[in-house]
């Protein structure tokens, strides 16, 4: 069929000559395969195919359009777009066609990003700072000199998921994945390199094998199953003796109480302090809302424990004791005890 324009689109990302079966019957079929330039990444996978390209100057883009219309009178060509997707070049092609007689123009997909695949654009950006040529602040970096950066991104995505701001938590993932792609980037250098693909490797591997449930022949088929099997493999994996191996006691104090008392329920450990419990209850129940008394209570029980910790944490203050500290010096003395419990020793 003749005066037929096609626009083959692909993905920059996605390997030359991956294409599919229509675009490339499109390619061998066609009268005339137009490139833009000699540098694109499909010429070598057509050349190889025998099928033979021909180059087109680089033209402003209503020239170009022009001189498309014109490579598809009588016959079909297929214009393999840039891999910037030409921009402009769709408007000037409708301005043109709006004639009688012009060529057909239609758009076929030879290949699309698949799920994913934008992560490389990231990668492509973090070696462009990082390189040569590229930002001199972003070259001196090591990986202990943006650790703080790494811990403010994880803070501000857990206050953009505590305070419902979804577009916030998509900006905030996308500053904690660059922490991500930063210091595998900086690990490339290192004297036994190692880079993203590693990471990404790592952490997949992971979870098939602490999921075998759903990668291998393991039932599990409740949520608390799923997670005993997960702190079994855990173990198992990282030769651990202690239920507290693994809990970085660097962690904010509330939260490596959080995960120190959780853990502790599979050890015969020591009360954190006797009566501690109860009198939490009173004092709690002293801000008008008891666990349990009433429908919608665990949401007023939240607020409660938060009034509760923050009169303790004012008290403190105002006693000049630094409360982190002072619960800290406590959660060490506490995982002493559940190590002791385990007969183990630090």
């Amino acid at each position: 069929m003749g005066d037929r324009l096609v626009l083959l689109a692909t993905s920059p990302r996605v390997a030359p000559g991956l294409l599919t079966d229509e675009a490339w019957a499109l390619l061998r079929s066609a009268d005339l395969v137009l490139l833009p330039d000699d540098d694109h990444p499909l010429l070598a996978p057509l050349r190889a195919a025998d099928v033979g390209p021909s180059l087109v100057p680089a033209y402003p883009v209503a020239a170009l359009a022009a001189a498309l219309l014109d490579a598809a009178r009588g016959r079909t060509a297929v214009w393999v777009a840039s891999a910037d997707g030409d921009p402009g070049l769709a408007d000037a092609l409708v301005a043109a066609t709006e004639y009688d007689g012009a060529p057909t123009v239609e758009v076929v997909l030879g290949s699309w990003d698949l799920p994913g695949a934008h992560l490389l654009d990231l990668v492509a950006v973090m070696d462009r700072l990082r390189s040569p040529g590229g930002c001199p602040w972003d070259a001196e970096q090591t990986h202990e000199s943006i650790v703080e950066y790494l811990v403010e991104e994880a803070y501000e995505t857990v206050e953009a998921i505590e305070t419902g701001d979804d577009a916030a938590l998509r900006e905030e993932l996308g500053d904690l994945l660059l922490q991500v792609a930063f210091h595998a980037r900086i690990a490339q250098e290192h004297d036994q390199p190692w880079g993203i693909d590693d990471v990404a490797d790592g952490i997949a591997e992971k979870l098939v094998r602490r999921h075998p449930h759903v990668f291998a022949d393991h039932d599990a088929s409740t949520p608390d199953e799923v997670e005993a099997s997960w702190k079994r493999l855990k173990a198992q994996e990282k030769g651990r003796a202690s239920v507290t191996d693994g809990i970085p006691v660097s962690l904010p104090a509330l939260v490596l109480a959080g995960k120190l008392l959780r853990r502790a329920a599979d050890v015969d450990a020591a009360p954190v302090h006797p009566g501690a419990a109860a009198a939490a209850r009173l004092a709690v129940a002293a801000f008008g809302t008891p666990p349990g008394s009433a429908p919608g209570a665990a949401a007023d029980r939240e607020a409660a424990y938060g009034e509760l910790l923050l009169a303790l944490a004012t008290q403190a203050h105002e006693d000049g004791v630094d409360a982190e500290q002072a619960l800290r010096a406590s959660l060490r003395a506490y995982r002493a005890r559940i190590r002791a419990a385990e007969h183990l020793q630090d």
